[in-house]
């Protein structure tokens, strides 16, 4: 049979680029999917994304702009794959630049770039340096590629969601949909040591507005100044990852020692959140806490120096069986016959508006965020964002990535630290405002070195970016602002953490945007014009 041409992606690549309407790219997308060969679809999925590996994989190309730019720019001495690119050479070319290191990777990683560039039309190497940086910015995330391949395959979404959220593999799941159906996709299970995507949650004004939406009774958790953590267990064998999926086991031997002590050691899968405490017991700045988790020498005078305890909120799968179709309520009873009480969360379940904003200021006081309400009977819905979690903090905040920085005068003389703040709207990065403040000095140096590394372009005074760094930033509102591509600014944004721990599409969105805007005014008044 013949292979599907890269081409053919890449032309889909730019109409779906010029396709505003979310219903016309699904349709191009099943439409495209149907046409390709078996073994196709996987890696079809995953360059239509932007990505060569499943998201828990560790593995990346490792290429800079300017290895790109020079291959670009020599014209193509190389013979290598002169015949037409295919979607799944294009796919294991870029597959075998990632297994590339050591001594003599980069230009044996530059001689396969090569070889995929001088093979491409203009179309094609356009979207293929897209992949390589993984921005193809089409407006296809996620969401939408699921619902394409329901479409394409005839089966319904939340099948194909589900198998994403236990196995993490967006182009396994593309794959087997289109070739085993439902029956398929419903056999898919969890896999130890393959990390499941978080369930997410939305956030409540107060005490009063979660118990209204979980009708009248709530579990109230502490929500942790911490970094969320999965860990898994499999006899002596203990790996803990990160909310972004990465294995961070290496750096927490604490937590892993803690675990092989303290849980039994059946197949276990564990969600909780580790938080930096310092000689009094209360919580370190959350900077210190990713120094642990970024840790790749002296790791064990780093977990003296930052100590961590543990805090377990939820149990995925326990003795072999997956539980995340069982709900929060039996989860817990569950996980409390797992873990010693000391390790887990602390928690109230109540249906008393003033209990529930006395643990809050308890909370706070104690220095950690708010608190997390969860519906007694909602079931665990791995990568979803909805109302059975619903999170209360002090603050209203906004997890925004960076896209271009502004360099500074006077005492910041020297350093990236006027910051252009993004949220995600139509797979853009819509700046929303700018701000300076909130860091400390050392904290600006190392924004200005990360910030650099990621630089897209200059000019004399601002450095342009991928959107890849995320930062929570407070703000006292949110106001219509025809300044900015998104339509409106934050008044007063200041950064409060530095989120390494959260990939670049965890930003928030413009529709939330649009959502606390419109909150708002339920304590204001609107202006008559």
């Amino acid at each position: 049979m013949t292979e599907t041409t890269f081409r053919a992606l890449a032309l889909l690549a730019h109409s779906l680029e010029a396709t505003p309407s979310r219903n016309e790219k699904t349709a191009l997308i099943s439409g495209f999917l149907r046409g390709l060969q078996p073994g196709e679809v996987g890696p079809a999925v995953l360059l239509l994304v932007g990505s060569i590996f499943p998201e828990f994989e560790p593995r990346s190309l490792d290429v800079g702009w300017r290895t790109v730019k020079r291959v670009l720019e020599g014209g193509g001495q190389t013979t290598l794959f002169r015949e037409a690119l295919t979607i799944n050479r294009v796919h294991g070319a870029l597959s075998d630049v990632a297994r590339r290191v050591g001594q003599g990777s980069r230009r044996a990683k530059e001689q396969l770039i090569e070889g995929l560039l001088v093979s491409a039309d203009p179309q094609e190497a356009d979207v293929l340096v897209r992949i390589i940086f993984g921005e193809m910015r089409i407006g296809v995330n996620e969401g939408l590629m699921l619902e394409a391949v329901a479409e394409a395959a005839g089966v319904p979404p939340g099948a194909v969601r589900r198998a994403l959220m236990v196995t993490g593999d967006l182009g396994k799941v593309a794959q087997a949909a289109m070739e085993l159906g439902e029956e398929g996709l419903r056999s898919m299970g969890a896999t130890l040591f393959v990390p499941l995507k978080p369930m997410l949650a939305s956030v409540a004004e107060d005490p009063e507005e979660a118990l209204e939406e979980h009708g009248g009774e709530s579990a109230f958790e502490y929500k942790y100044d911490g970094a969320r953590i999965q860990i898994h267990r499999r006899g002596g064998d203990v790996r803990v990852f990160s909310r972004r999926l990465s294995d961070v086991t290496g750096s927490l031997p604490d937590i892993v020692e803690l675990v092989g002590e303290t849980i039994p050691g059946g197949d276990v899968i564990l969600e909780g959140e580790v938080v930096a405490v310092g000689e009094n017991g209360r919580p370190l700045p959350f900077q210190d806490l990713m120094r642990r988790f970024t840790r790749v020498t002296d790791v064990q005078e780093m977990a003296q120096r930052v100590p961590l305890r543990l805090f377990l909120f939820d149990v995925l799968l326990a003795g072999g069986d997956l539980l995340i179709d069982e709900p929060y309520s039996r989860r817990w009873v569950t996980l409390e016959g797992i873990a010693p009480n000391r390790l887990l969360a602390r928690r109230l379940v109540t249906s008393d508006p003033e209990a529930a904003r006395s643990m809050l200021d308890q909370a706070l006081a104690e220095g950690h965020e708010g608190l997390m309400a969860k519906r007694l009977g909602s079931v665990y819905t791995p990568g979803t964002r909805g109302k059975a979690w619903l999170k209360i903090k002090a603050a209203e905040t906004l997890d925004v990535v960076i896209a271009a920085a502004e360099w500074g005068s006077g005492r910041r003389r020297g350093w990236l630290s006027n910051y252009h703040l993004a949220v995600w709207g139509g797979g853009e990065a819509l700046v929303i405002g700018k701000t300076f403040k909130g860091l400390t000095d050392d904290e600006f140096r190392w924004m200005t070195d990360r910030l650099r590394s990621l630089k897209t372009s200059e000019t004399d005074y601002t450095v342009h970016v991928r959107p890849e760094l995320v930062v929570e930033v407070a703000f006292n509102e949110i106001q219509r602002s025809p300044r900015y591509a998104s339509g409106y600014a934050l008044r007063f944004a200041r950064i409060t953490r530095i989120r390494e721990d959260k990939a670049p599409g965890d930003a928030d969105t413009l529709g939330k945007v649009e959502e606390l805007y419109a909150r708002q005014f339920r304590y204001k008044d609107r202006a008559g014009f």
